[in-house]
């Protein structure tokens, strides 16, 4: 069986096998050598993502037997966690503390279910609150968005501060995200979920992390024989290896 990497995530990870989406950029990237398992949840925070987890995750395959463990997981919250506790979308809010509580108790689960898997942490994007007043998922009375980009900067810097006392990789896309003036036109398609151009951030910046720890193709070992590998004169010789 080929190798796996999970994408665990909210909304922008479950949207990441769209057209131009950075989960399906990785499986390309990874074709024939790994598989890319989508594991998304529009409107997710961390305590509902804590509550699922057994669920979203086993250690036995579909025949009963032992699952082979995933080389990596990509725990991609904080978005919603972020949301207002006085705006439209306060049963999404999770208080900061708690959502640093749940990121430590998330990536703790997934180490005892495989010690030597990779974990990467991705923080929550910038958020573009003219645009959130424009997009809004219900009526919005109060004329106010239901997220902030300081707010989010503060989930993005406690998920840094998980992954470094957790001893493990982090992509801090809130940071890098604004280090491109037009981030909120090039980035965002309504404040919050990501464009095009904004996908490509999250995959170049993932595969950084990935790489980094020795998960590349070239790395990788292809599945079954390659057909430049196939002998034109005896075919099924490359099969019977």
């Amino acid at each position: 069986m080929r190798p796996t990497i999970y994408l665990f995530g909210d909304s922008i990870t479950e949207a990441s096998f769209a057209d131009g989406g950075w989960g399906a950029a990785l499986a390309n990237h990874f074709c024939r050598t790994l598989d890319v398992v989508l594991r998304g949840y529009s409107g997710y925070n961390t305590r509902w993502a804590l509550k699922v987890l057994d669920r979203v995750f086993s250690t036995v395959g579909h025949d009963g037997a032992a699952a082979a463990p995933p080389v990596a997981v990509t725990v991609f919250f904080g978005a919603n966690d972020a949301c207002l506790p006085d705006r439209y979308a306060a049963f999404q809010h999770v208080p900061l503390d708690e959502y640093k509580q749940n990121l430590h108790s998330i990536v703790s689960s997934l180490k005892k279910l495989w010690p030597k898997t990779l974990i990467l942490l991705i923080t929550p994007p910038p958020i573009d609150e003219g645009e959130r007043l424009r997009h809004p998922y219900v009526e919005n009375p109060s004329g106010l968005p239901e997220r902030t980009n300081e707010a989010a900067g503060s989930f993005a810097k406690a998920c840094v501060e998980t992954a470094e006392e957790c001893g493990i990789p982090v992509v801090d896309l809130w940071t890098r995200m604004q280090q491109y003036t037009d981030w909120r036109k090039a980035y965002l398609s309504d404040g919050l979920h990501l464009t095009k151009e904004g996908n490509k951030v999250v995959f170049e910046e993932v595969m950084k992390k990935l790489e980094e720890r020795g998960l590349s193709p070239e790395k990788l070992k292809a599945d079954l024989p390659l057909f430049a590998d196939i002998d034109h004169d005896d075919p099924l010789k490359a099969f019977q290896q």
